[in-house]
């Protein structure tokens, strides 16, 4: 047999053991040392000045059996079991029975009570108590011989205070690693929302982007589809043309779906994200949709942060989409502003000219569907605003506000 294996076993069973368990084995120390040394004191001295333990019947030891038993149920009734061993301690000295270690059951309880009680209400229990105590120690010790033996009363006092604030040590230090645990958690805690509300928001910003490169890219399609049906046997050059800018359109459709989808591939290099240098070309693909886009841009001063110009160019883009997908073709300008503190962004149309039939066109103005309630997003995201409507004249507009500086860091 191994012997090496049995500590192992005997540690993880120790390890496993129930609560209480500890508890009757200490019950059984306290009680063994507290009978062994009065036993002890009564065969060295055979005349000793106190009474012996043996008297009344052996009361004295019924008195330490019973305080050092009542420790098994020290957690579970703190107040109770340091009654009882109070109880018993001041019959034992009343009755004159010898010091030694008698005392050692109340020490345990005074202990337990502290450190396991209701910081209020045990101090005021073990304060009260350990009075009482020394009022009857005190009285007990008046005819005790010879003098010296009254030291033992001062030792019983001094040792309950100083198990009581042990106690009181032991559970603040409970106290404050329970609370320590519970930041930290509270901490792990919020470090998972935030992380759970960066992906989330992660995903929002994909699926915007997403929606406006496909949304756009649809739309032109859409409308090169219907005319390339309308002209094709007519007109087969202008046929060409339109599935020309179908290719063209679905081609960079695939590229910007590439560089959006691209941040979820740690292993592949994002692709430049679109902004407002790229407005002329966004102006000239519509223009091969039938719209007439005009676009009114002042210089900028300094360099646009990459959220403001790439936001920018998504507003107007879905402006655009919404454009060619409700109204057909039109004249539609593009007015940027930059000013000192704010990107001013104004998207108008005219109006349906039905000047191209077109059989996949729906008429009437732009729908506040997710198109412009994701554009709104947007320029909140960045501490703006958005508005659209319909203007008195006909046509639509669609008017933004996107500040240059974080919203965070402004005054």
């Amino acid at each position: 047999m191994n012997l090496r294996v049995v500590p192992g076993r005997l540690h993880a069973w120790l390890a496993k053991r129930p609560a209480w368990f500890t508890d009757v084995l200490l019950a059984f120390f306290v009680t063994v040392i507290q009978v062994q040394s009065v036993a002890e004191y009564a065969a060295v001295l055979p005349e000793p000045a106190a009474r012996p333990a043996s008297d009344f019947g052996h009361a004295g030891y019924a008195l330490l059996v019973l305080s050092g038993v009542a420790v098994v149920a020290r957690r579970r009734w703190p107040v109770a079991v340091f009654a009882v061993t109070a109880a018993a301690s001041l019959v034992y000295f009343g009755l004159g029975f010898p010091d030694r270690m008698a005392c050692l059951s109340l020490f345990v309880a005074l202990y337990t009570l502290a450190a396991y009680g209701e910081r209020r209400r045990s101090l005021l229990v073990a304060g009260a108590g350990i009075a009482v105590l020394t009022a009857g120690w005190l009285v007990a010790a008046a005819d005790v011989t010879p003098d010296v033996a009254v030291g033992w009363v001062f030792f019983r006092i001094g040792a309950s205070i100083i198990s009581t604030t042990l106690g009181e040590s032991v559970r603040s230090r409970r106290v404050i690693a329970a609370d320590a645990q519970q930041r930290a958690e509270l901490a792990e805690r919020a470090r998972e929302e935030e992380t759970r509300a960066r992906v989330d928001a992660e995903r929002l910003r994909i699926a915007r982007e997403v929606h406006d490169t496909v949304a756009h890219a649809i739309a032109i399609i859409n409308v090169q589809a219907g005319v390339t049906a309308h002209v094709l046997d007519k007109r087969p050059e202008q046929a060409r043309d339109a599935l020309r800018t179908i290719e063209q359109t679905s081609s960079r459709a695939l590229q910007e779906m590439r560089a959006v989808l691209g941040v979820l591939r740690k292993d592949d290099e994002r692709e430049p994200h679109a902004g407002l240098d790229q407005v002329d070309e966004l102006a000239r693909k519509a223009g091969e949709a039938g719209l007439d886009v005009t676009v009114e841009q002042t210089p900028a001063t300094a360099p646009m942060p990459s959220a403001v110009s790439g936001a920018a160019y998504r507003i107007i883009q879905e402006s655009i989409t919404n454009v060619i997908r409700h109204v057909g073709p039109t004249r539609v300008t593009v007015a940027i502003e930059t000013g000192p503190d704010a990107l001013r962004i104004r998207v108008t149309d005219e109006g349906s000219r039905h000047r191209v039939p077109v059989p996949t066109r729906a008429a009437g103005p732009p729908s506040t569907g997710r198109g412009i309630i994701g554009m709104r997003e947007r320029c909140q995201l960045l501490g703006g605003d958005l508005r659209a409507r319909a203007r008195p004249g006909g046509g639509f507009e669609v008017v933004a506000r996107l500040p240059l500086a974080p919203a965070g860091s402004r005054l």
